[in-house]
This record gives structure tokens, sequence and C-alpha cells, in this order.
């Protein structure tokens, strides 16, 4: 880079190869030090001309990660001219750059190169769920408008869009499309604003911004250059990561992190802000795309951007029946398949006590855990928030054992069904026999006790659950006649 030709040639030769360069950055890695360099490049949207700013960024980047990465963040130091004309690192005359100095982390761990090589495992998308949910609950409250932030976000992706060359058409088709979604959700982003949930976030979380670190999924690579793309709703942080998991994976991975930030965060509102989120956030990786020489993958998010905005018909299912009929088992394989991305919430009872009582899902309760008033409180949850869910027009799966009528009764409702699975006793006893890291506490005993009070299908529709795959198809068969 002209005018840090000497910076290159000195962390190259620290780092013992050439850098990788980024169209903001140069990083350089060696055995077990990472120096990152700032650019001096004039960008639409940043400039790294000045000395100062790279200096701020830099400073910045270190102050918004050491926290949710300790010990990879290290500390930033000068790069300077010796009064004999020779550059160091943290060496004595005057500053002619700076530099952000991290650990090395090993390529094969961070996220997009464990996805490239199918190493992205369940633990590890409920780990990532975990993950996120703890970042954002340790962000304090901003006032910020989201409405002037939305509008500025979505005319700069008109503007960025238009000048990558996207198709005219369909940048317009989008744009009508955004901004009655936005019209559409003005009051509801003000309110969340109100109830705390515009932070300052992350701004850039894609699985490239993750990696295993200290063996949990961890956060890094803020967006440090403009407050004003990081002050946002929290929900449009997490839609960056579920939008790229479905790009990279598939959609039933994106799910399994939408619901388990959910699970743990109760933030059942989000929900409604996910199709402006998630458009949002393909369009902005369609035009990068464009800029970059990649136009099919430009083109596929284009059309995410696109089908985010569809509208839907909201569903509720309820799946009920003794411990081990498949209930959750069930609800995962169904709910990437319903309504708009990245699929139905699921709302299992089992999780919701375990959130009520302030553990992880896997953590198992003392029985004090399963009182009458203690269960009668985990399905008030459930109850409110399958509504809260089916408001926002989202599709959301009520799973529990739905043995009481009255507990029925909270999920009825307008496009609702009701599904009573059961199988017989020793297949329901294998199953709870094998069971490892779930969030269930039902144990043969407590399927013995209640299959004496087995209540049945009664009006809900029986599906026999000895084979997954047939109740499957079952329940969706169902499901196609209710939306008829």
């Amino acid at each position: 880079m002209p005018g840090q030709a000497e910076t290159y040639a000195l962390l190259q030769g620290l780092a013992g190869q050439a850098p990788i360069e980024t169209h903001i950055s140069a990083i350089f890695v060696g055995a077990d030090t990472v120096w990152k360099l700032r650019r001096a490049v004039h960008l639409p949207f940043l400039d790294f001309t000045s000395l100062a700013e790279r200096e701020r960024t830099a400073r910045r980047e270190l102050a918004l990660n050491a926290a949710a990465a300790p010990g990879m963040y290290r500390d930033v130091v000068p790069v300077c001219r010796a009064p004999d004309g020779t550059v160091s690192l943290d060496g004595t005359g005057y500053v002619v750059d700076w530099v952000l100095r991290m650990a090395r982390v090993p390529q094969a761990d961070f996220l997009d190169a464990m996805a490239a090589r199918g190493a992205i495992s369940p633990p590890l998308l409920d780990g990532l769920g975990d993950t996120v949910a703890a970042y954002h609950a340790s962000l304090p409250p901003l006032q910020t408008d989201p409405i002037a932030a939305f509008t500025h976000l979505i005319d700069g992706n008109i503007a960025s869009a238009r000048g990558a060359g996207l198709p005219d058409a369909e940048i317009d088709r989008w744009a009508q499309a955004i901004r009655l979604e936005l019209a559409t959700r003005a009051d509801w982003l003000r309110a969340r604003r109100d109830a705390g949930f515009v932070r300052r976030i992350h701004g850039d979380l894609h699985l490239g911004n993750l990696c295993l670190w200290q063996g949990q999924p961890t956060p890094f690579d803020a967006l440090e250059f403009d407050e004003a793309l990081a002050e946002f709703d929290v929900g449009y942080d997490l839609a960056f990561l579920l939008m790229d998991l479905e790009a990279r994976l598939d959609r039933a991975a994106a799910n399994r992190v939408l619901n388990r930030y959910l699970a743990r965060s109760f933030d059942w509102g989000l929900v409604a802000g996910l199709k402006l989120f998630i458009s949002l956030r393909a369009m902005v990786r369609a035009h990068v795309e464009a800029r970059s020489g990649h136009p099919k993958r430009s083109a596929d998010y284009l059309a995410r951007a696109l089908a985010a905005l569809q509208p839907l018909r909201p569903i509720v299912l309820a799946i009920g029946g003794l411990p081990g009929t498949g209930k959750s088992t069930l609800a995962r394989m169904l709910a990437p398949e319903l309504g708009p991305a990245p699929g139905a919430v699921v709302v299992r009872s089992d999780e919701v006590r375990k959130r009520l009582h302030g553990v992880a899902p896997e953590q198992r309760l003392p029985p004090g855990a399963y009182t009458p008033q203690a269960s009668a409180a985990v399905f008030d949850e459930l109850a409110r928030a399958v509504r809260i869910i089916a408001a926002s027009g989202h599709a959301v799966i009520a799973d529990a054992t739905f043995m009481a009528d009255a507990h029925r009764a909270l999920v009825a409702g307008k496009n609702c069904l009701g599904v009573w699975l059961h199988a017989p006793i020793p297949v329901l006893e294998a199953r709870i026999a094998a069971r490892t890291g779930d969030a269930s506490d039902a144990d043969l005993a407590v399927l013995r006790s209640a299959a004496n009070h087995d209540p049945g299908a009664g009006d809900w529709l029986a599906v026999e659950a000895s084979d997954t795959n047939a109740a499957r198809a079952a329940v969706v068969a169902a499901l196609a006649t209710l939306m008829c």
C-alpha cells in the first residue's frame, strides 16, 4: 500500500508470510500473534486516510471486543520511525502507523471455515445461541431513534445496490416492500427501543466473525468505525447470523440458533422484526457480493432479501404426548419448514421451566421445580410466548405434555392444530433410557406415572409416533388441510 509500504514490510517480516488482505485491513498472521493494520483507504462508508482515525478505530476495536473475547485482543501499538529512518514496532521516534495486536486463532477454528467443511454440530449451534444471547444481555440500552436509523440504512442500501449494478426492477420492488415493512413495524420498533432492546450491537455478526476461543464460540471484530451502523435492535444483530447460517448451511441450522437464543432470552417479541431484519441483511450481502465479482452469490442474496418480505399466514401447532413420544424431535424437524425465515419458533415447556429457574436447558432440576405451582408458571409463560409470536405473524410450535384440558385451552385458537402423539410404552421407555444432554428431566418413573393418567387425544389429532418420519408426514398433511 503506497505510504504504508515500510509498515507492510515490517509486519510481514514479523509474521513470516504475506498478509490476508480485506478492503479495509491487512492482517499479518504469525506463529502466535496477529497484527492488524488499517489500510489508508477512503471508501463511501469510512475514511482511514488519516493517522488519527486509524489510531482511534484500532483503539475502539480493542475496547469493543476485549470483554467478549478475553485474551484474544492484546493491545494497540505504534509503528515508529527512529531518527536513523528505520521503522519498528513500539519503538522510539515519531509514529507513522498504529497496529492492533491479537492472539492467533487457528484458521480451522473460525466458524465460516467450520461451516465449509461441515463441522458445525447441533451442540455448537446451541452454543452459538447461548453466546449471542449472553452477549446481547451484557449490552446497555440506548435511546437511538430506530425509524431514523433504519430509514438511513434502507436508503444507503438502495444507493449501494444501484451502484453495484443490481437490477433496477428488483431494487425498486425491494425498496417498496422494505419501506412498507418499516412503516408497518414503526410503533413496534419504538416500543422495542423503549423496552431496552436497542443497544450498541456487534454490527457484523456473521460466521466469519465468530470462532472457537478457549473452547467456546466467541464473537470478535465488532464493527468499530461508525456508531450509526451499530446502534440497532438486538434482533437486527441476530438476523445477520441467522441469514448467514441459512445461506452457508441450511434453514434448520438457522432455526436451531433462533430457538436456542429465544429459549435463553425469552425475547419472544423479536420475531416480529425478522422479516425486516433478515431482508436488510440479505440486501447488504447482495450488493457486497456484486462489488466483489460474485454475481451468482449476489443474485442468491437478492432473492433472499425479496423472499424474506413475503407475507405468510401464521400457524400455531401444539404437540402433546407422554414423555418419550418424540414431541421435541418432531417439533425440531417441522420448525424449519413452517412460516417465514428461518422457520417456526419452538416454545418447549422443558426449556421454559429451566429458564424460569435460571439454569441452562441441559441442567437437571430438583423435584421442587415440578410442583403444581411451578408447572402453572411454565404454562403461563408458554401461552404468553405463543400469543406474542402468533400475533407477530410468525409460526410457532408449542411443545409440552398437554395432559390437562386447561393447558390445551391456553393455545387454542384460529389456525391452530393440536396433535397428540402416542406410542407403545416399551418404545417410550427405550427413548427415555437413551436420552443424553436433553432439556427434559423426565425419567422412567415419570413416564410410568404419566401413563397411568393418559388423557388421550380428545379433540386433538392422534398420531402414532413409533416412526418419527411417518408421524411427521401425518402432521404435514394435517397442516396442509388446515391452511387450505
